[in-house]
């Protein structure tokens, strides 16, 4: 077997989950990591700013489907960890897989160059630099925010939801007109947060394509646990069955003044909240729908309506930036990148990606799988296709995963994770097998 000389960009999830399978092939590896610390967004106040997570964060995937399959979370935690547990569960996955000495911390890849042989010249943090043979990308794609270009200027404070703490950091949002701009789980969790009647906050929340909200608990179990598609049956007669199903959860969020989503039961991420109902149903959450124009501290909204406010908060959504990459030489605009099993990119054989993806329920066992099969590649237990048959499948995928989504940014990486699992488990790593023994 080989063991290719091998970086990994970051110590996040998918740095940590990359690092233990590439540990466990034996293949010689350092994790360049930009912070001083492991979790990347679950890092409370990550020193590297690439942390989204806000203080009274709760995960809303249940630690039932969160878990990763080698390292179970305890069994006291509750149904829905704070984001404390969350770091805490990833600092004992590290411990007890030997992986913090294999990281480099505050020595992050400042440019990756693509040496025309193959392998990759590395700039780094400490103003080294240093080659490999492959490059592992798991920065991440929940930190750098994305912000709507609405006509007009608003002349009031504005942040996105990246940046925000709690109601006194890094704004003081007490006694005031606050417009959230956004309907996904963020949006719901803050305007929650800001609309509780002690903080005197007059609170409004804008969506542009709504959003189906499901509940966290079904019958008093986590609703996720009754959650699970079939590899079996193709997923255009499961989401039928799921959407016919639909008026049982409560999720329409026209019954809460919200306007009507401009797409089917789970054409795009439901928003997860059992409080926001609540909420628009005992008013102190407004409804509107989408910015029509920003007029100082008025904002006028599609229906004909418009209102004053002090603040904007923009929970819409991140950018899949990599920053060490020149822009002519990889990019996803308009949060694009075509990779063969959300990992390979056709023609560059020697970079993996991981992590990239809106894994449906949840990323950490995305990973995990990913994880399987790029140490298989590293070590030649396992081939790619040629290029054309990887790009055939990649069109393939992405019908099958996007074909019935709605076209944002937002849904542009959109995977079910138990069809994908089943997929690498049962044929792609078989096959990849197959066809590193008959070139071996």
């Amino acid at each position: 077997m080989r063991r290719p000389s091998t970086a990994v960009i970051g110590a996040g999830i998918s740095g940590l989950t990359a690092g233990k399978m590439l540990g466990d092939y034996g293949v010689p590896y350092a994790c360049l990591e930009t912070s001083d610390r492991i979790g990347g967004n679950w890092a409370f106040g990550n020193p590297n700013g690439h942390s989204s997570a806000y203080r009274s964060l709760h995960i809303d995937t249940s630690k039932h489907r969160l878990s990763f399959k080698d390292f179970p979370m305890p069994d006291d935690y509750p149904d829905f960890p704070h984001h404390t547990q969350i770091k805490a569960y990833l600092d004992a996955y590290a411990d007890a897989f030997g992986l913090l000495e294999r990281i480099e911390f505050e020595n992050g890849v400042v440019h990756a160059a693509h040496q025309p042989g193959g392998g990759w010249a590395l700039e780094l943090q400490d103003g080294s630099t240093r080659e490999v043979e492959l490059l592992v990308v798991a920065n991440g794609h929940h930190w750098d925010p994305r912000t709507p270009d609405f006509a007009g200027e608003f002349t009031g404070e504005s942040l996105h939801s990246h940046h925000y703490v709690d109601p006194s950091q890094p704004l003081d949002l007490r006694g005031k007109r606050i417009l959230v701009v956004g309907l996904g789980n963020s949006a719901a969790d803050i305007a929650v947060e800001l609309s509780g009647r002690a903080m005197q906050n007059q609170v409004t929340l804008s969506t542009r394509s709504s959003a189906w909200i499901v509940p966290k608990y079904m019958y008093g179990l986590p609703a996720d646990k009754y959650f699970a598609t079939s590899p079996h049956v193709p997923l255009a007669w499961q989401r039928k069955l799921i959407q016919k199903m639909q008026f049982m959860t409560g999720s329409n969020p026209e019954l809460y003044g919200l306007p009507k989503p401009n797409h089917l039961f789970f054409e795009a991420h439901p928003t997860q909240s059992v409080e926001l109902p609540l909420r628009l149903g005992s008013g102190d959450v407004v409804p509107k729908p989408d910015v029509a124009r920003l007029d100082g501290e008025r904002v006028h909204f599609v229906d004909g309506t418009s209102s004053d406010f002090d603040v904007i908060v923009y929970a819409t959504g991140y950018n899949i930036t990599f920053p060490f990459f020149d822009e002519g030489f990889l990019s996803a605009p308009g949060n694009v990148i075509h990779l063969f099993k959300r990992m390979f990119k056709p023609g560059l054989d020697d970079v993996v990606f991981m992590g990239f993806a809106q894994a449906v329920p949840t990323l950490f066992p995305f990973v995990e799988a990913q994880a399987r099969l790029l140490a298989a590649y590293a070590v030649g237990a396992y081939a790619l296709p040629d290029p054309a048959e990887m790009e055939r499948v990649i069109a393939a995928d992405e019908q099958l995963y996007l074909g019935h989504v709605t076209d944002r940014p937002r849904h542009t990486q959109q995977v079910d994770y138990f069809v994908y699992e089943h997929d690498l488990r049962t044929r792609e790593l078989p096959a990849g097998r197959a066809r590193a023994g008959a070139t071996a």
